[in-house]
């Protein structure tokens, strides 16, 4: 195997193994730095010998094998930090028997996520670390799907390590009485890995797809797990109806498109039969929660022949549920592009004036974008040309740099 193609391979396994790794080493071990670290040597120890050696039968074990070996070295050269994960381990294992009495998780990722998602951490940096460590995003994007500056999420993911170990927060699975408690960090989560991978935060690519469709595979065994949580299921109705659009959602050169010119012959009719049912299920049987919620708006836009005969007034009112439930600036965002397509571009340009000063949208592209299309379509060109830059300079994926540039194309010719 040449070495291009030997790392490619162990880049798709790590993709695959590392949360499984991360799990088993921080349960090992006691300790998030020294799994990253020792995980991050495995990798490139892979990198050096797989192009000699090829790759093993078992790329996951081998990089689990190497992992130990390298983090019991470092143990063996720093005598008073192995005292203290001894005492960590320790801790780890008495615990034990009383999680087991609940049960595994049926996956190593899911029993690191809700051990992340410890009351004892603060509730901003328990979905921070949960991204970072278990989903593999970046600082940066993990700071992206929460609308923070780079600095201060990595200031969190620093501060949520600490605190498990200042804490002496042990590795395991919780008891069947603490996962209710614990979900709804879990949901966000895992929706926010779905965010980063339906819209990619920067790069060439709109979509990751793998990213997207690994928050989907956690939310499936979310939903396995806990059959009796509608969130859950809401959750995972909302990721499959969105995720259904997928193919649709970008042109044979990778632009964007946008819903209203989508071909609806591309959706998966399969998937979006599932979420619909999904949908149903999460909304039966009590108050709606914000995911069953979410995923009955996605459920309207599916059903939708065409933007023009998609039931807004009912959009609308569904977004008017959701920010009693769940306010955000975002949600405001969504609500206020809806109140457009009912009441014409005006309405929806007021609301969004009146979000003008939310610092949580001031790097958020699609406000700007949203403002400029408005603009635009009440004929106020040179200030939908202001907006459109804006949002230029804030987008991150070269599709949305390219479809604002014409946008901003659009509004600046000599007939405007």
């Amino acid at each position: 195997m040449d070495e291009t193609a030997a790392g490619a391979s162990a880049a798709a396994v790590f993709r695959e193994e590392r949360g499984r790794l991360l799990a088993a080493l921080a349960r090992r071990f006691g300790d998030l730095d020294l799994a990253e670290e020792v995980a991050s040597e495995a990798i490139e120890a892979a990198l050096v010998r797989w192009p000699v050696d090829g790759v093993p039968p078992n790329p996951g074990a081998w990089l689990m094998t190497t992992a130990r070996r390298k983090a019991v070295d470092r143990l063996r050269r720093d005598r008073a930090y192995a005292a203290r994960l001894a005492i960590l381990q320790v801790e780890a294992d008495r615990a034990a028997p009383a999680a087991d009495g609940g049960g595994e998780l049926p996956d190593e990722r899911l029993e690191l996520f809700f051990t992340c998602a410890h009351p004892a951490l603060a509730a901003e940096d328990r979905a921070a670390l949960m991204l970072r460590c278990l989903a593999g995003l970046s600082t940066a994007e993990v700071a992206r799907a929460f609308l923070v500056p780079a600095a201060t999420m990595a200031k969190r993911i620093v501060r949520a390590k600490q605190k498990i170990r200042q804490a002496r927060i042990p590795f395991r699975v919780p008891g069947a009485d603490e996962l209710p408690q614990r979900l709804s960090v879990v949901l966000q989560a895992v929706y926010s890995i779905f965010t980063e991978g339906y819209a990619a935060s920067a790069g060439p690519d709109l979509q990751r797809l793998d990213v997207a469709e690994e928050a989907i595979r956690l939310g499936r065994i979310l939903c396995r797990l806990l059959p009796g949580e509608r969130e859950a299921t809401g959750l995972l109705a909302l990721m499959l109806l969105v995720h259904a659009r997928r193919e649709a959602r970008t042109g044979p050169g990778g632009e964007l498109v946008l819903l209203e010119d989508q071909d609806h012959t591309r959706w998966d009719r399969a998937m979006i039969e599932e979420g619909e049912r999904l949908a149903v299920a999460a909304l039966s049987g009590g108050p709606p929660g914000p995911y069953g919620v979410q995923a009955a708006i996605a459920a309207l836009h599916d059903e939708a022949a065409d933007v023009a005969s998609t039931d807004w007034p009912q959009i609308v009112a569904l977004y008017d549920v959701l920010m009693a439930l769940a306010p955000s600036p975002v949600v405001a965002l969504n609500r206020a592009a809806a109140v457009a397509m009912r009441d014409g571009p005006q309405a929806g340009l007021a609301l969004l004036d009146e979000l003008a000063g939310e610092p949580r949208l001031r790097g958020h592209h699609p406000y700007q974008a949203a403002r400029g299309d408005l603009l635009s379509r009440l004929g106020r060109y040179g200030e939908a040309a202001a907006a459109y830059r804006e949002a230029l300079a804030l987008a991150g994926t070269e599709p949305e740099r390219a479809h604002l540039r014409r946008r901003l194309h659009d509004v600046s010719g000599p007939s405007h």
